[in-house]
Protein backbone atom coordinates (compact mmCIF):
# COMPACT_ATOMS: atom_id res chain seq x y z
CA UNK A 1 0.00 0.00 0.00
CA UNK A 2 0.95 3.51 -0.87
CA UNK A 3 2.28 5.49 1.89
CA UNK A 4 0.25 8.23 1.88
CA UNK A 5 0.77 11.11 4.40
CA UNK A 6 -3.01 12.67 3.44
CA UNK A 7 -5.49 11.63 2.05
CA UNK A 8 -8.91 13.30 1.42
CA UNK A 9 -11.47 10.38 0.38
CA UNK A 10 -14.43 11.71 -1.37
CA UNK A 11 -15.17 15.26 -0.15
CA UNK A 12 -18.06 16.88 -1.20
CA UNK A 13 -18.57 20.30 -0.34
CA UNK A 14 -21.85 23.21 -1.04
CA UNK A 15 -22.89 26.37 -1.39
CA UNK A 16 -26.03 27.98 -2.14
CA UNK A 17 -26.69 27.18 -5.62
CA UNK A 18 -22.78 25.65 -5.93
CA UNK A 19 -21.41 21.97 -5.67
CA UNK A 20 -17.51 23.73 -4.65
CA UNK A 21 -16.55 20.19 -4.47
CA UNK A 22 -18.15 17.35 -6.07
CA UNK A 23 -16.85 13.46 -4.66
CA UNK A 24 -13.47 15.12 -5.20
CA UNK A 25 -10.28 12.14 -4.42
CA UNK A 26 -6.90 13.55 -3.14
CA UNK A 27 -3.92 11.68 -1.99
CA UNK A 28 -0.67 13.10 -1.22
CA UNK A 29 2.53 10.98 -0.78
CA UNK A 30 4.92 11.27 1.91
CA UNK A 31 7.81 13.42 1.03
CA UNK A 32 6.48 14.02 -2.36
CA UNK A 33 5.65 17.92 -4.36
CA UNK A 34 1.82 17.32 -5.10
CA UNK A 35 0.98 20.09 -7.86
CA UNK A 36 -2.82 21.11 -7.29
CA UNK A 37 -4.36 22.10 -10.64
CA UNK A 38 -7.73 23.87 -12.05
CA UNK A 39 -9.73 26.79 -13.91
CA UNK A 40 -11.25 29.45 -11.56
CA UNK A 41 -13.38 27.90 -9.83
CA UNK A 42 -12.91 24.54 -10.22
CA UNK A 43 -12.60 24.36 -5.92
CA UNK A 44 -9.00 24.40 -5.41
CA UNK A 45 -9.16 26.67 -2.46
CA UNK A 46 -12.18 25.33 -1.16
CA UNK A 47 -10.60 21.76 -0.94
CA UNK A 48 -7.36 23.12 0.74
CA UNK A 49 -9.84 25.03 3.26
CA UNK A 50 -11.45 21.97 4.19
CA UNK A 51 -8.09 20.49 4.84
CA UNK A 52 -6.75 23.45 6.71
CA UNK A 53 -10.00 23.43 8.83
CA UNK A 54 -11.83 26.48 7.66
CA UNK A 55 -14.66 24.90 6.49
CA UNK A 56 -16.51 21.20 6.83
CA UNK A 57 -16.94 18.98 4.28
CA UNK A 58 -20.18 18.42 3.60
CA UNK A 59 -19.43 14.40 2.16
CA UNK A 60 -16.43 12.14 2.60
CA UNK A 61 -13.38 11.57 4.79
CA UNK A 62 -10.01 12.90 5.65
CA UNK A 63 -7.12 10.48 6.51
CA UNK A 64 -3.91 11.29 7.74
CA UNK A 65 -1.17 8.50 7.78
CA UNK A 66 -3.88 6.49 7.34
CA UNK A 67 -5.95 7.16 10.21
CA UNK A 68 -9.63 9.45 10.07
CA UNK A 69 -9.11 12.49 11.50
CA UNK A 70 -11.60 15.87 11.81
CA UNK A 71 -10.22 19.44 11.50
CA UNK A 72 -12.37 21.47 13.12
CA UNK A 73 -10.47 24.78 12.92
CA UNK A 74 -6.78 26.04 11.36
CA UNK A 75 -5.52 25.28 14.96
CA UNK A 76 -6.23 22.10 15.21
CA UNK A 77 -4.84 21.56 11.29
CA UNK A 78 -1.87 23.04 13.13
CA UNK A 79 -2.01 20.33 15.72
CA UNK A 80 -1.89 17.83 13.69
CA UNK A 81 1.36 19.47 11.47
CA UNK A 82 -0.73 21.22 8.65
CA UNK A 83 0.36 24.29 7.51
CA UNK A 84 -0.94 26.79 5.09
CA UNK A 85 0.86 29.50 3.17
CA UNK A 86 -2.24 31.61 1.74
CA UNK A 87 -2.42 33.53 -1.37
CA UNK A 88 -3.02 36.89 0.61
CA UNK A 89 -0.53 36.47 3.50
CA UNK A 90 -1.44 36.48 7.08
CA UNK A 91 0.83 38.55 8.77
CA UNK A 92 0.32 41.40 11.20
CA UNK A 93 2.23 44.33 9.49
CA UNK A 94 3.36 46.29 12.57
CA UNK A 95 4.67 43.27 14.34
CA UNK A 96 8.95 41.84 13.80
CA UNK A 97 9.60 38.83 11.70
CA UNK A 98 10.12 37.10 14.98
CA UNK A 99 7.38 38.09 16.70
CA UNK A 100 4.77 37.17 13.78
CA UNK A 101 6.64 33.65 13.37
CA UNK A 102 6.12 32.67 16.92
CA UNK A 103 2.66 34.34 17.31
CA UNK A 104 0.08 31.78 18.50
CA UNK A 105 3.27 29.20 19.75
CA UNK A 106 4.65 31.73 21.93
CA UNK A 107 7.17 29.63 24.17
CA UNK A 108 6.33 31.33 28.14
CA UNK A 109 8.35 30.73 31.53
CA UNK A 110 6.75 32.05 34.24
CA UNK A 111 3.93 34.56 32.22
CA UNK A 112 7.19 35.89 30.28
CA UNK A 113 7.90 35.56 26.56
CA UNK A 114 11.30 33.57 26.12
CA UNK A 115 12.03 35.50 22.75
CA UNK A 116 15.79 34.61 22.79
CA UNK A 117 15.20 30.64 22.25
CA UNK A 118 12.42 31.58 19.82
CA UNK A 119 15.12 33.82 17.97
CA UNK A 120 17.65 31.18 18.36
CA UNK A 121 15.51 28.34 16.34
CA UNK A 122 14.13 30.79 13.64
CA UNK A 123 18.20 31.56 12.93
CA UNK A 124 18.71 27.81 12.92
CA UNK A 125 15.78 27.28 10.78
CA UNK A 126 16.36 30.15 8.05
CA UNK A 127 20.23 28.73 7.58
CA UNK A 128 19.17 25.26 7.41
CA UNK A 129 16.66 26.27 4.61
CA UNK A 130 18.28 28.99 3.26
CA UNK A 131 15.10 31.49 4.39
CA UNK A 132 17.49 34.27 5.46
CA UNK A 133 15.57 36.76 7.03
CA UNK A 134 16.39 39.46 9.67
CA UNK A 135 14.03 38.20 12.68
CA UNK A 136 13.91 42.31 14.02
CA UNK A 137 12.73 43.49 10.45
CA UNK A 138 9.05 44.78 10.77
CA UNK A 139 6.76 43.49 8.45
CA UNK A 140 5.69 46.34 6.61
CA UNK A 141 9.32 47.40 5.78
CA UNK A 142 10.26 44.41 4.20
CA UNK A 143 10.04 42.70 0.78
CA UNK A 144 6.87 40.41 -0.20
CA UNK A 145 9.73 37.78 -1.07
CA UNK A 146 10.57 38.10 2.23
CA UNK A 147 7.22 38.45 4.02
CA UNK A 148 6.82 34.73 1.89
CA UNK A 149 9.93 33.74 3.73
CA UNK A 150 8.25 34.68 7.17
CA UNK A 151 5.08 32.58 6.36
CA UNK A 152 7.03 29.35 5.62
CA UNK A 153 9.05 29.72 8.64
CA UNK A 154 5.95 29.81 10.47
CA UNK A 155 5.06 26.69 9.56
CA UNK A 156 8.73 25.17 10.05
CA UNK A 157 8.57 26.78 13.85
CA UNK A 158 5.46 24.60 14.52
CA UNK A 159 7.26 21.41 13.26
CA UNK A 160 4.12 21.10 10.27
CA UNK A 161 4.71 18.14 8.32
CA UNK A 162 2.19 18.61 5.39
CA UNK A 163 2.34 22.29 3.50
CA UNK A 164 0.15 23.67 1.92
CA UNK A 165 1.13 26.79 -0.59
CA UNK A 166 -1.87 28.46 -2.30
CA UNK A 167 -0.88 30.38 -5.09
CA UNK A 168 2.77 31.18 -3.85
CA UNK A 169 4.84 32.76 -6.68
CA UNK A 170 1.92 35.29 -8.07
CA UNK A 171 3.85 38.11 -6.20
CA UNK A 172 7.45 37.21 -6.60
CA UNK A 173 10.40 38.30 -9.26
CA UNK A 174 11.79 35.34 -11.19
CA UNK A 175 15.22 34.94 -8.73
CA UNK A 176 12.78 34.63 -6.00
CA UNK A 177 10.64 32.08 -7.79
CA UNK A 178 13.65 29.77 -8.44
CA UNK A 179 14.87 30.09 -4.83
CA UNK A 180 11.22 29.27 -3.43
CA UNK A 181 11.28 26.21 -5.91
CA UNK A 182 14.71 25.05 -4.13
CA UNK A 183 13.60 25.41 -1.06
CA UNK A 184 10.60 23.20 -1.79
CA UNK A 185 12.47 20.55 -3.28
CA UNK A 186 14.51 20.91 0.14
CA UNK A 187 11.76 20.88 2.20
CA UNK A 188 10.27 17.87 0.45
CA UNK A 189 13.37 16.20 0.88
CA UNK A 190 13.47 15.91 4.35
CA UNK A 191 10.55 14.09 4.26
CA UNK A 192 7.67 17.11 4.47
CA UNK A 193 4.74 16.46 1.98
CA UNK A 194 3.72 19.52 0.21
CA UNK A 195 0.67 20.31 -1.51
CA UNK A 196 0.95 23.29 -4.58
CA UNK A 197 -1.87 25.26 -5.69
CA UNK A 198 -0.94 27.28 -8.93
CA UNK A 199 -2.03 28.17 -12.46
CA UNK A 200 1.36 27.97 -13.77
CA UNK A 201 2.03 25.02 -16.00
CA UNK A 202 6.06 25.84 -16.01
CA UNK A 203 6.09 25.88 -12.11
CA UNK A 204 4.28 22.15 -12.09
CA UNK A 205 6.78 20.64 -14.60
CA UNK A 206 9.75 22.65 -12.81
CA UNK A 207 8.99 21.13 -9.21
CA UNK A 208 6.14 18.74 -8.88
CA UNK A 209 6.09 15.15 -8.96
CA UNK A 210 2.70 14.17 -9.15
CA UNK A 211 -0.44 16.51 -10.64
CA UNK A 212 -3.99 15.94 -9.78
CA UNK A 213 -6.36 18.27 -11.64
CA UNK A 214 -9.92 19.62 -10.83
CA UNK A 215 -12.46 20.79 -13.37
CA UNK A 216 -15.45 22.42 -12.75
CA UNK A 217 -15.64 21.06 -8.79
CA UNK A 218 -15.04 17.57 -10.20
CA UNK A 219 -11.79 15.30 -9.52
CA UNK A 220 -10.38 14.92 -13.06
CA UNK A 221 -7.42 12.96 -12.61
CA UNK A 222 -3.30 12.51 -10.96
CA UNK A 223 -0.53 12.08 -13.08
CA UNK A 224 2.91 11.80 -12.51
CA UNK A 225 4.35 15.01 -13.92
CA UNK A 226 7.83 13.42 -15.87
CA UNK A 227 5.12 11.56 -17.88
CA UNK A 228 3.18 14.38 -18.99
CA UNK A 229 3.28 17.66 -20.96
CA UNK A 230 2.25 21.02 -20.09
CA UNK A 231 -0.20 20.58 -23.47
CA UNK A 232 -2.02 17.62 -21.33
CA UNK A 233 -1.95 19.27 -18.20
CA UNK A 234 -3.80 22.28 -20.15
CA UNK A 235 -6.51 19.85 -21.96
CA UNK A 236 -7.07 18.42 -18.52
CA UNK A 237 -8.05 21.22 -16.56
CA UNK A 238 -9.86 23.03 -19.17
CA UNK A 239 -11.24 20.22 -21.00
CA UNK A 240 -10.16 20.84 -24.85
CA UNK A 241 -6.58 21.77 -26.53
CA UNK A 242 -5.39 25.10 -25.31
CA UNK A 243 -2.32 26.71 -27.71
CA UNK A 244 0.32 27.97 -24.31
CA UNK A 245 2.05 30.19 -27.28
CA UNK A 246 0.90 33.23 -29.00
CA UNK A 247 0.90 33.70 -32.48
CA UNK A 248 1.26 36.59 -33.86
CA UNK A 249 3.00 38.37 -37.17
CA UNK A 250 6.30 40.82 -36.65
CA UNK A 251 4.94 44.32 -35.62
CA UNK A 252 4.77 47.42 -38.06
CA UNK A 253 4.89 50.43 -35.84
CA UNK A 254 3.18 53.32 -37.62
CA UNK A 255 2.66 56.92 -35.68
CA UNK A 256 3.50 57.65 -32.57
CA UNK A 257 -0.56 57.71 -30.83
CA UNK A 258 0.55 58.01 -26.88
CA UNK A 259 3.91 60.15 -25.96
CA UNK A 260 4.30 60.81 -22.14
CA UNK A 261 6.65 63.28 -21.50
CA UNK A 262 8.66 63.63 -18.04
CA UNK A 263 5.90 62.74 -15.84
CA UNK A 264 6.09 62.17 -12.10
CA UNK A 265 2.82 61.22 -10.28
CA UNK A 266 2.42 62.17 -5.99
CA UNK A 267 3.20 58.93 -3.79
CA UNK A 268 -0.24 58.17 -1.54
CA UNK A 269 1.37 56.40 1.04
CA UNK A 270 4.65 58.55 1.61
CA UNK A 271 6.79 61.84 0.75
CA UNK A 272 8.14 60.41 -2.38
CA UNK A 273 6.99 60.78 -5.81
CA UNK A 274 5.43 57.16 -7.20
CA UNK A 275 6.20 57.66 -10.43
CA UNK A 276 9.70 59.52 -11.24
CA UNK A 277 9.90 61.60 -14.94
CA UNK A 278 8.75 59.00 -17.20
CA UNK A 279 9.54 59.25 -20.62
CA UNK A 280 7.91 56.88 -23.21
CA UNK A 281 5.82 56.51 -26.64
CA UNK A 282 3.70 53.75 -27.85
CA UNK A 283 3.20 53.78 -31.72
CA UNK A 284 0.05 52.51 -33.30
CA UNK A 285 0.28 48.52 -34.38
CA UNK A 286 2.52 47.82 -31.42
CA UNK A 287 1.95 45.96 -27.99
CA UNK A 288 4.94 47.90 -25.18
CA UNK A 289 5.06 46.09 -21.94
CA UNK A 290 5.64 48.02 -18.61
CA UNK A 291 7.23 45.20 -16.50
CA UNK A 292 7.99 44.87 -13.13
CA UNK A 293 7.12 43.90 -9.93
CA UNK A 294 3.68 45.18 -8.19
CA UNK A 295 4.29 48.29 -6.12
CA UNK A 296 6.88 49.90 -8.35
CA UNK A 297 4.79 53.03 -9.46
CA UNK A 298 2.88 51.19 -12.36
CA UNK A 299 -0.80 51.60 -10.82
CA UNK A 300 0.13 55.41 -10.16
CA UNK A 301 1.54 55.64 -14.02
CA UNK A 302 -1.51 54.65 -15.37
CA UNK A 303 -3.61 56.49 -12.55
CA UNK A 304 -2.21 59.43 -13.92
CA UNK A 305 -2.67 58.89 -18.44
CA UNK A 306 -6.27 57.82 -17.26
CA UNK A 307 -7.25 60.68 -15.26
CA UNK A 308 -7.79 58.72 -11.44
CA UNK A 309 -4.97 60.61 -10.30
CA UNK A 310 -3.63 64.32 -10.74
CA UNK A 311 -0.04 64.29 -12.59
CA UNK A 312 2.52 66.42 -10.85
CA UNK A 313 4.50 67.60 -13.59
CA UNK A 314 5.14 66.83 -17.22
CA UNK A 315 2.99 66.28 -20.39
CA UNK A 316 0.75 63.42 -22.00
CA UNK A 317 -0.05 63.69 -25.51
CA UNK A 318 -2.69 61.45 -27.29
CA UNK A 319 -2.39 61.90 -31.05
CA UNK A 320 -0.45 64.88 -30.79
CA UNK A 321 -3.33 66.55 -28.52
CA UNK A 322 -2.06 67.19 -25.12
CA UNK A 323 -4.24 65.15 -22.76
CA UNK A 324 -2.97 65.68 -19.35
CA UNK A 325 -5.30 67.87 -17.63
CA UNK A 326 -8.42 66.33 -19.77
CA UNK A 327 -11.31 65.00 -17.48
CA UNK A 328 -11.64 61.09 -17.99
CA UNK A 329 -14.71 61.06 -19.32
CA UNK A 330 -13.28 62.97 -22.44
CA UNK A 331 -10.49 61.17 -22.15
CA UNK A 332 -12.27 58.15 -22.59
CA UNK A 333 -14.11 59.37 -25.45
CA UNK A 334 -11.31 60.98 -26.79
CA UNK A 335 -9.82 57.47 -28.50
CA UNK A 336 -8.56 56.03 -25.29
CA UNK A 337 -9.87 52.53 -23.60
CA UNK A 338 -8.70 51.17 -20.28
CA UNK A 339 -8.60 47.74 -19.40
CA UNK A 340 -8.14 48.56 -15.27
CA UNK A 341 -6.27 46.49 -12.81
CA UNK A 342 -8.78 46.11 -10.34
CA UNK A 343 -12.20 44.70 -12.13
CA UNK A 344 -13.90 45.11 -8.88
CA UNK A 345 -12.93 48.60 -7.73
CA UNK A 346 -12.57 50.61 -10.85
CA UNK A 347 -14.02 47.95 -13.72
CA UNK A 348 -17.69 47.34 -13.05
CA UNK A 349 -20.41 48.61 -10.77
CA UNK A 350 -20.76 45.00 -9.06
CA UNK A 351 -24.51 45.67 -8.56
CA UNK A 352 -25.75 47.04 -12.20
CA UNK A 353 -26.45 44.37 -14.28
CA UNK A 354 -24.09 43.56 -17.18
CA UNK A 355 -26.71 45.14 -19.95
CA UNK A 356 -25.95 48.46 -17.61
CA UNK A 357 -22.29 47.49 -17.17
CA UNK A 358 -20.99 47.40 -20.60
CA UNK A 359 -22.73 50.62 -21.49
CA UNK A 360 -21.53 52.23 -18.62
CA UNK A 361 -19.27 54.89 -20.63
CA UNK A 362 -21.38 55.31 -23.62
CA UNK A 363 -25.04 55.65 -22.16
CA UNK A 364 -25.14 59.22 -23.02
CA UNK A 365 -24.71 58.67 -26.66
CA UNK A 366 -27.91 59.26 -29.04
CA UNK A 367 -27.72 55.25 -30.22
CA UNK A 368 -28.61 54.81 -25.61
CA UNK A 369 -30.32 57.63 -24.42
CA UNK A 370 -33.14 59.45 -26.15
CA UNK A 371 -33.18 63.57 -26.56
CA UNK A 372 -35.70 63.78 -23.37
CA UNK A 373 -32.39 62.09 -21.57
CA UNK A 374 -33.97 58.34 -21.08
CA UNK A 375 -32.39 55.82 -21.65
CA UNK A 376 -33.63 53.39 -24.83
CA UNK A 377 -33.85 49.67 -22.87
CA UNK A 378 -34.33 48.29 -25.72
CA UNK A 379 -31.20 49.40 -27.90
CA UNK A 380 -29.18 48.85 -24.54
CA UNK A 381 -30.09 44.73 -24.22
CA UNK A 382 -29.59 44.73 -28.22
CA UNK A 383 -26.01 46.01 -27.71
CA UNK A 384 -25.31 43.89 -24.91
CA UNK A 385 -26.49 40.91 -26.39
CA UNK A 386 -23.95 41.40 -29.27
CA UNK A 387 -21.58 41.62 -27.11
CA UNK A 388 -21.92 38.82 -24.83
CA UNK A 389 -22.11 36.95 -28.02
CA UNK A 390 -19.04 38.05 -29.66
CA UNK A 391 -17.19 37.75 -26.86
CA UNK A 392 -18.63 34.40 -25.25
CA UNK A 393 -19.28 36.21 -21.84
CA UNK A 394 -21.11 33.69 -19.83
CA UNK A 395 -23.62 34.45 -17.37
CA UNK A 396 -26.80 33.08 -15.35
CA UNK A 397 -28.93 35.33 -16.58
CA UNK A 398 -27.94 36.38 -19.80
CA UNK A 399 -27.98 40.82 -19.66
CA UNK A 400 -30.08 41.11 -16.62
CA UNK A 401 -27.26 38.80 -14.67
CA UNK A 402 -25.80 41.20 -11.66
CA UNK A 403 -22.13 41.64 -12.45
CA UNK A 404 -21.68 40.53 -8.70
CA UNK A 405 -22.78 36.69 -9.78
CA UNK A 406 -20.42 36.37 -12.71
CA UNK A 407 -16.83 34.04 -12.16
CA UNK A 408 -14.00 36.47 -12.42
CA UNK A 409 -13.13 35.41 -15.86
CA UNK A 410 -16.28 36.39 -17.51
CA UNK A 411 -16.30 39.81 -15.59
CA UNK A 412 -13.01 40.41 -17.06
CA UNK A 413 -14.45 39.42 -20.54
CA UNK A 414 -17.46 41.80 -19.90
CA UNK A 415 -14.86 44.76 -19.03
CA UNK A 416 -12.63 43.81 -22.40
CA UNK A 417 -15.65 43.58 -24.68
CA UNK A 418 -16.85 46.99 -23.46
CA UNK A 419 -13.31 48.63 -23.85
CA UNK A 420 -12.16 46.94 -27.62
CA UNK A 421 -15.95 47.34 -28.96
CA UNK A 422 -15.13 51.53 -28.36
CA UNK A 423 -12.99 50.52 -31.19
CA UNK A 424 -10.10 52.99 -29.21
CA UNK A 425 -6.89 54.54 -30.79
CA UNK A 426 -5.25 53.83 -27.55
CA UNK A 427 -6.09 50.38 -25.36
CA UNK A 428 -4.13 50.15 -21.75
CA UNK A 429 -5.10 46.84 -20.19
CA UNK A 430 -3.16 46.53 -16.48
CA UNK A 431 -3.13 42.49 -15.29
CA UNK A 432 -5.96 41.72 -17.91
CA UNK A 433 -4.84 38.41 -16.96
CA UNK A 434 -4.72 38.11 -13.12
CA UNK A 435 -5.94 35.18 -11.69
CA UNK A 436 -7.52 33.61 -14.96
CA UNK A 437 -7.03 30.11 -16.34
CA UNK A 438 -5.36 29.35 -19.81
CA UNK A 439 -8.24 29.24 -21.48
CA UNK A 440 -9.62 32.67 -20.65
CA UNK A 441 -5.87 33.84 -20.94
CA UNK A 442 -5.34 32.15 -24.07
CA UNK A 443 -8.54 34.10 -25.49
CA UNK A 444 -7.42 37.97 -23.86
CA UNK A 445 -3.84 37.48 -25.62
CA UNK A 446 -5.80 36.94 -29.14
CA UNK A 447 -7.96 40.02 -28.26
CA UNK A 448 -4.90 42.20 -27.55
CA UNK A 449 -2.83 40.94 -30.77
CA UNK A 450 -5.69 41.84 -32.84
CA UNK A 451 -6.30 45.19 -31.54
CA UNK A 452 -2.56 45.54 -32.66
CA UNK A 453 -2.75 43.66 -35.85
CA UNK A 454 -6.19 46.79 -36.19
CA UNK A 455 -3.40 49.36 -35.60
CA UNK A 456 -3.96 50.27 -32.49
CA UNK A 457 -1.57 51.10 -29.77
CA UNK A 458 -1.61 48.46 -27.05
CA UNK A 459 0.04 49.93 -23.67
CA UNK A 460 0.08 46.63 -21.36
CA UNK A 461 1.28 46.28 -17.40
CA UNK A 462 1.69 42.87 -16.64
CA UNK A 463 3.90 41.41 -13.77
CA UNK A 464 3.55 37.70 -15.67
CA UNK A 465 6.97 36.97 -17.23
CA UNK A 466 5.86 34.51 -19.33
CA UNK A 467 2.98 37.10 -20.69
CA UNK A 468 5.39 39.74 -21.03
CA UNK A 469 7.96 37.72 -23.04
CA UNK A 470 4.87 36.29 -25.12
CA UNK A 471 3.09 39.49 -25.71
CA UNK A 472 5.33 42.60 -26.08
CA UNK A 473 6.76 44.17 -29.06
CA UNK A 474 8.79 46.56 -26.32
CA UNK A 475 9.31 45.70 -23.10
CA UNK A 476 9.94 48.52 -20.51
CA UNK A 477 11.59 48.06 -16.99
CA UNK A 478 9.21 49.96 -13.92
CA UNK A 479 11.72 49.91 -10.48
CA UNK A 480 10.76 52.71 -7.77
CA UNK A 481 9.01 54.67 -10.28
CA UNK A 482 11.22 55.46 -13.33
CA UNK A 483 11.39 53.11 -15.95
CA UNK A 484 15.56 51.53 -15.74
CA UNK A 485 15.63 49.32 -18.98
CA UNK A 486 14.45 48.83 -22.58
CA UNK A 487 14.21 45.79 -24.62
CA UNK A 488 12.91 43.78 -27.39
CA UNK A 489 11.69 40.31 -26.03
CA UNK A 490 13.99 38.17 -28.18
CA UNK A 491 17.32 40.52 -27.29
CA UNK A 492 16.57 39.58 -23.20
CA UNK A 493 16.54 36.33 -20.82
CA UNK A 494 13.50 36.31 -18.09
CA UNK A 495 16.37 36.15 -15.44
CA UNK A 496 18.12 39.28 -16.85
CA UNK A 497 14.80 40.99 -16.74
CA UNK A 498 14.63 39.83 -12.97
CA UNK A 499 17.50 41.83 -12.20
CA UNK A 500 16.48 45.16 -13.73
CA UNK A 501 12.65 44.10 -11.86
CA UNK A 502 14.52 43.98 -8.72
CA UNK A 503 16.65 47.00 -8.91
CA UNK A 504 20.22 45.24 -9.15
CA UNK A 505 20.85 46.38 -12.74
CA UNK A 506 19.68 49.19 -14.61
CA UNK A 507 20.44 51.06 -18.37
CA UNK A 508 19.79 54.94 -19.22
CA UNK A 509 16.76 54.61 -21.32
CA UNK A 510 15.96 57.56 -23.75
CA UNK A 511 12.48 56.75 -25.51
CA UNK A 512 12.83 60.05 -27.39
CA UNK A 513 15.91 59.46 -29.72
Amino acid sequence: MDNYAIEMLGITKKFPGIIANDNVTLQVKKGEIHALLGENGAGKSTLMSILFGFYQPDGGEIRKDGRKIKINNPNEANALGIGMVHQHFKLVECFTVLDNIILGAETTKGGFLQKKEAKKKVLELSEKYGLYVDPDAVIENITVGMQQRTEILKMLYRDNEVLIFDEPTAVLTPQEIKELMAVMKNLAAEGKSILFITHKLAEIMEVADRCSVLRKGKYIGTVDVKDTTPEELSAMMVGRNVSLVVEKKPSEPGDVVLDVKNMSVASQRGKKDAVKNVSLQVRRGEIVCIAGIDGNGQTEFIYGLSGLEPVKSGMIMMNGKDITRMPIRKRLTSGMSHIPEDRHKHGLVLDFSLEDNIVLQRYFEPQFTNKFGFLKRNSIREYANRLIKQYDVRSGQGPITKARDMSGGNQQKAIIAREIDKNPELLIAVQPTRGLDVGAVEYIHKQLVAQRDAGKGVLLVSFELDEVMNLADRILVMYEGEIVGEFSPGQVSVEELGLYMAGSKRMEVGAHE
